[in-house]
């Protein structure tokens, strides 16, 4: 298992490697000059070329990525054209606010999208089972800026409840956990949903049944541990999503976060700070993909097996090249 888990670290780094000279080579092609944007339009052409000189945007493109690449081993992103603080800085400060309301919210969305889920399977074709499915449906519909806006509008300015923005106490954690679960809890439940429905018409759970266990423990113990592959895979997706930052949640509710500085790196065309987010995001990402797939070794011994068979395969062939030679 450990050489499974240190040969999928080595390959997360020719990923990120592509993926900062993508977005580097990108960010040379977005309009708009961030030193026009830093001075305003009363900068003078001197000005602005002085400025780019210092920022090192008039060297040519190969230079320039040299020096990106050789910071970026060193884990530096550089420092932001706007604050001339360093991008791992910002990053680190802002971590723990996306951290918050990423857990947070992958939390709410387990403890009700799964049970809908399997709710949801117990019923199948049922009155219940079609409220359940309309009303996922429905979240899964909603676009997240005109539901966080909705939720501003009703708990904050109509019923005066809680606190429309900032950040503070958990009351100021609550509507955006709930702007941002809601569509986790949609995608969660019908996941769960399709897989019971596989799972509880197999041959195990009929045994299960005819051998007079109560429906709690057909269901906790023998059909969802069968089902869980597939909703592991959606919710390490939500999480890597979460941990990314939700620009538009954080945004809207004045998180200061990691997407709310994406966004503003983004409109503000502070290079720097969009290659490092799109960076942090492509390692967060792969880190969860990961853990998901250790997860996955953990729920499904069948999986375990299949790592350590490779392994052992591997060691034997090396043993064996050793001898020969």
């Amino acid at each position: 298992m450990l050489r499974y888990i240190g040969k999928r670290l080595l390959q997360m780094i020719p990923i990120l490697l592509v993926v900062a000279i993508l977005i580097f080579t990108l960010m040379q092609f977005v309009k708009g000059d961030p030193v026009q944007i830093m001075l305003g339009d009363s900068a003078t052409q001197t000005q602005i070329e002085q400025v780019r000189e210092e920022l090192g945007l008039n060297r040519p493109f190969l230079v320039k990525l040299g020096s990106f690449l050789n910071d970026l081993i060193h884990f530096d992103f550089g420092e932001s054209y706007m604050t001339r603080m360093k991008v791992v800085e910002e990053l680190m400060l802002r971590f723990p606010n996306t951290l918050i309301l990423a857990l947070m919210s992958v939390l709410i969305s387990i403890c009700l999208g799964v049970p809908i889920g399997i709710r949801s399977a117990l019923k199948a074709n049922k009155l219940e089972d079609r409220f359940w499915m309309f009303v996922t449906l429905l979240a899964n519909s909603m676009p997240g800026f005109w539901l966080a806006l909705l939720l501003v509008l009703l708990f904050s300015v109509w019923l005066d409840l809680l606190p429309s923005s900032g950040i503070g106490g958990i009351q100021f954690f609550i509507l955006p956990v709930l702007s941002g679960s809601i569509g986790s809890i949609a995608s969660i439940a019908r996941q769960t949903r399709s897989s019971m429905l596989e799972v509880i018409r197999a041959d195990f759970v009929t045994t299960a049944i005819s051998k007079g266990l109560s429906q709690r423990d057909v269901i906790w113990k023998h059909a969802l541990p069968n089902a869980l592959i597939p909703i592991i895979t959606i919710t390490g997706s939500s999480i890597g999503l979460h941990l990314g930052g939700t620009a538009i949640t954080e945004s809207i509710f004045s998180i200061p976060g990691i997407g709310l500085y994406m966004l503003n790196g983004i409109n503000s065309r502070d290079y720097p700070v969009v290659q490092g987010c799109i960076i942090y995001l492509a390692f967060t990402f792969s880190i969860m993909m990961l853990v998901t797939d250790l997860v996955y070794a953990f729920v499904d011994p069948r999986i375990k097996a299949q790592y350590m068979r490779r392994s052992k395969k591997k060691t034997k062939s090396a043993e064996t090249a050793k001898s020969a030679a």
